[in-house]
């Protein structure tokens, strides 16, 4: 269960001390605002002109036909936006090697798909009310149709990656790709939720659960812009190493992001991850310095005591050192890409690395 109520930055932390890690937080846009998070002109045209050609061809690809209620439900979350950062890696994948994006627009759907297949899951799992400023998918058709919703995505992503513009055998190892990560992050969500009825998961564990929930389908995506652009091995391990690691660091900076984040800004309730019982890497230190947080798990948590967690966690040095940890990962996966010649589209990768550690939401 989500709370209710969002907690305002500025009344959480307001001391000189507590606004200095508020102002760690720098952000590339919001949701009324520039969600393109590449700095530089270039880089921003690119993501700009990447996400027209993909928000086309979803038309294309998912028009709202009989059934119109299944085919407005699949589309609800697309339709309601998201950074397109898995579709848009792929794409820049492709490019880094040599590749032609627009020859893999569908194989670039297809992971936004299989990504928003397993935000609707996610949501009928947390019980969550929002989900990019608007209500979930479940809480607007019912769980049932929702659950049909999130499967018809998958299977329609499977298909939009069989009409890929590459060679057979190229695209049959693809799919296999793309179903075996379908089942890691099924893994790792499974993972995640008997964690919620532990207090000794350990930091090693969550890394493992993060890289199956998260970090694969970044891997995934880059790794199949390359392959089906036909890169050399060693690019295409370079990409899967670059997303595997950035997408960790992506996970744990979304736990940062998820306890500091107003609403208004995030999208979705403030402080979901405690209400819960979510063992991010930030509860998991926080145990390990013996820190008590009493609003973890606690459905009706008050106002005071998700501030009291906030205040236990940030005393704690916990999300301090959770932050210190997403961008070791992010620096790290930068530097896999060292193997790659230069080029504007690997630039670009860089700069959405980035961003994964620059974001308020």
């Amino acid at each position: 269960m989500v709370i209710k109520q969002s907690l305002n930055m500025n009344q959480v932390f307001s001391t000189p001390e507590e606004n200095e890690l508020k102002s760690k937080i720098k952000i590339s846009g919001s949701h009324s605002g520039n969600i393109f998070p590449v700095q530089g002109e270039s880089g921003i045209i690119y993501l700009q002109e990447k996400a027209r050609l993909l928000d086309e061809s979803l038309l294309e690809f998912l028009p709202i036909i009989h059934p119109e209620g299944l085919n407005c439900a699949m589309r609800h979350l697309l339709d309601a936006g998201g950074k397109r950062l898995r579709p848009s890696a792929l794409l820049l994948a492709a490019e880094a090697v040599g590749g032609r994006a627009e020859n893999l627009l569908s194989a670039a759907l297809a992971v936004e798909l299989l990504h928003n297949f397993t935000l609707i899951h996610d949501d009928i799992m947390d019980e969550a009310e929002l989900r990019r400023g608007v209500t979930t998918v479940h809480k607007k058709w019912g769980v049932s149709r929702a659950i049909i919703a999130g499967d018809a995505l998958f299977s329609k992503a499977l298909e939009m990656l069989s009409c890929t513009k590459s060679e057979p055998k190229l695209i049959v190892e693809s799919i296999e790709l793309l179903s075996k990560t379908c089942t890691d992050i099924c893994e790792g969500q499974w993972m995640d939720m008997n964690f919620q009825t532990r207090k000794d998961v350990t930091e090693e564990e969550y890394m493992r659960m993060v890289e199956k929930k998260t970090a694969v389908l970044f891997a995934t995506a880059l790794k199949l812009g390359a392959s089906l652009s036909g890169a050399n091995r060693d690019h295409v391990r370079a990409l899967w190493d670059f997303g595997r690691l950035t997408g960790v660091g992506f996970q744990i900076y979304d736990d940062v992001i998820d306890l500091i984040t107003p609403e208004e800004i995030l999208g979705k309730a403030q402080g979901g991850d405690i209400i819960e019982g979510k063992r991010t890497l930030i509860v998991i230190h926080a145990f390990s310095k013996g820190v008590t947080i009493d609003a973890l798990g606690k459905s009706n948590a008050t106002r005071s005591e998700m501030s009291a967690a906030l205040f236990a966690l940030k005393d704690s040095g916990s999300i301090d050192y959770a932050m210190s940890k997403a961008v070791s990962y992010v620096e790290e996966g930068k530097s896999a890409l060292k193997v790659l010649p230069e080029s504007e589209a690997k630039n670009i990768l860089i700069g959405l690395a980035d961003y994964m550690i620059a974001r308020k939401y």
